[in-house]
């Protein structure tokens, strides 16, 4: 596909799907600028493997919930590569926390990173994007912008609000030659998780008692596995292609046909 020589901006790429996405970007020819916020650990280890292939890669520090480092850091990645073509909102906060525990912070906690930071991410890369008259925005999202997590309400909403952002986005932008589309992931295996300010979504032994109790992975996931984050990536892959001009607008389900059960 046609992405050799593009450059991309690809947010929470130290871990999970946005680190697979970053690889795989670079391993197609992209240059990629890594973000990450609090830990560079894993962003200096997706440079580094992108580097072991003889990839092109930087890296990248903000907090997207703030206005000003995010124009602080496509501002950085333009002025080292020349531009930006695409944009992989991905950076996101998870507390997995009921409704009762939420609060007024944690709400506007949440809100800031995963629905504010994607419109202002994008805000941020549009004058780069009218240049050219071209560009692909893709914005993570989830399975839970179409069904309840029952474990994290405020976070369901974030999802939802990131694929009508996705849809308003792709009008205003179309004149411009610019795409924005919407993944919807559903489980994916992102290995072990890096410390952060959430609980788990289950103890123990809630786990314990789920696995006497719930039905096999073939039954919750038609083609018997979760997902990885090489799927999500190969998918970034074709939407940021000229292959996909003409698609703008779309959230796409990606899970294993899991929603369907």
């Amino acid at each position: 596909m046609s992405i050799a020589g593009k450059i991309a901006l690809v947010t929470g790429a130290g871990t999970g799907i946005g680190k697979g996405v970053a690889i795989e970007l670079a391993r197609r020819g992209v240059q990629v600028a890594v973000h990450y916020n609090q830990s560079d650990a894993g962003a200096i280890d997706t440079k580094q493997q992108i580097e072991d292939f003889g990839g092109s890669a930087m890296i990248v520090q903000a907090n997207v919930a703030h206005k000003q480092e995010i124009e602080r850091m496509v501002e950085t990645v333009a002025e080292r590569y020349g531009g930006i073509d695409i944009l992989v909102n991905n950076a996101a906060l998870q507390l997995n926390f009921d409704f009762f525990e939420h609060n007024e912070s944690s709400f506007d906690r949440m809100m800031s990173i995963n629905l504010k930071g994607y419109w202002q991410c994008i805000q941020a890369v549009i004058p780069y994007m009218k240049v050219k008259q071209s560009g692909r925005i893709i914005n993570m999202s989830s399975v839970h912008s179409k069904r309840p997590t029952d474990f994290d309400v405020v976070y369901s909403m974030t999802k939802g609000g990131i694929r009508m952002l996705g849809r308003e986005s792709a009008i205003e932008l179309a004149k411009y030659g610019i795409t924005v589309n919407t993944i919807e992931p559903g489980a994916v295996d992102v290995g072990k998780q890096s410390a952060r300010e959430s609980k788990p979504i289950m103890t123990a032994e809630d786990i314990e008692k789920h696995k006497k109790t719930s039905r096999s992975i073939r039954d919750k996931f038609p083609l018997g596995r979760v997902g990885r984050p090489l799927d999500v990536a190969q998918l970034v892959c074709f939407i940021a292609s000229d292959e996909s001009e003409f698609m703008t607008g779309s959230s796409i389900r990606l899970d294993g046909g899991s929603m369907l059960l």
